[in-house]
């Protein structure tokens, strides 16, 4: 959060000073961060709450709403700072000055750092919150480049590319949407219980099924909710089976699920005679 302020306060400062439409577009992109990273820090916080009477879940799902929030705040950052750049195509305006590239420079590069950092760590915890921020740091750099070349082609022929660098601050307010509806989709069908995909729910039955006893999966359900997946199982058993060996078996199932796929929060498991 520190960072993105930082960086917003010197593009939308250089942007001001330096007359360009790009960079104050950018800077205000990145001021969009502070807020961003709020969200991810309140989802995670409220997502790590345990489980209680009302909530017999958890409070995962406030993680993925985050996600929801930063994509939704994306999308209409990124129409504002659109209709902002559009304001000012045919208007007079004064020179562009040089110093307003190396705002964008110093901001490609940190973001580029940050970006990965966010990925990477919201891959391995499966976090959509902080995905979705890692994506926001990627439009960071990808606007940036954009208002780069921007400002750019602007101070090399003045006279040809007048608007070159207000075409530069609608097109960052283009990325800027389209990353947030990427983020809102996303965010959206984890919220509708879509289920994971297919290598997921395979490892899930290698699971179960490597449990002693077994015959097979039947049917595997799974949701998101937060960090981690919720499983329903239907379970494959000996018909003749008595009913406390099966509820055993079922127990040892759960158990082997969840120790040995550690994305997995929980598993119901439905046993039924195998055919």
């Amino acid at each position: 959060m520190l960072v993105s302020g930082a960086l917003a306060v010197l593009k939308i400062a250089a942007g001001i000073a330096g007359h360009s439409t790009a960079v104050v577009a950018d800077g205000l992109e990145s001021a969009a961060d502070i807020f961003a990273s709020g969200f991810v820090l309140l989802g995670l916080t409220l997502a790590a709450k345990p489980p209680d009477h009302d909530h017999p879940y958890g409070h995962g799902r406030v993680e993925i709403l985050a996600g929801l929030m930063i994509g939704l705040g994306l999308a209409a950052g990124g129409a504002a700072i659109s209709y902002g750049a559009l304001r000012h195509f045919g208007r007079t305006r004064m020179a562009l000055a040089a110093f307003v590239i190396w705002p964008l420079a110093v901001s490609a590069a940190a973001k580029t750092g940050l970006a990965m950092t966010k990925l990477r760590i919201g891959r391995k915890i499966g976090s959509a919150a902080l995905t979705a921020d890692a994506w926001n740091d990627t439009v960071d750099v990808l606007s940036a480049l954009v208002a780069f070349i921007a400002v750019a082609l602007a101070l090399v022929d003045p006279a040809r590319f007048s608007n070159a660098d207000r075409y530069g601050g609608f097109a960052v307010g283009l990325i800027v949407i389209f990353t947030g509806v990427r983020v809102a989709y996303g965010a959206s069908l984890q919220l509708m219980d879509t289920m994971p995909d297919d290598r997921l729910i395979r490892d899930i039955r290698r699971a179960a099924t490597a449990v002693p006893g077994v015959r097979g999966v039947e049917k595997v359900y799974a949701r998101k909710t937060g960090l981690h997946y919720h499983v329903d199982l239907h379970l494959e058993v000996d018909p003749e089976m008595s009913v406390r060996r099966s509820h055993q078996l079922a127990h040892e199932v759960r158990l082997h699920v969840m120790e040995t796929l550690n994305w997995v929060a929980d598993v119901l498991v439905h046993v039924e005679p195998a055919r």
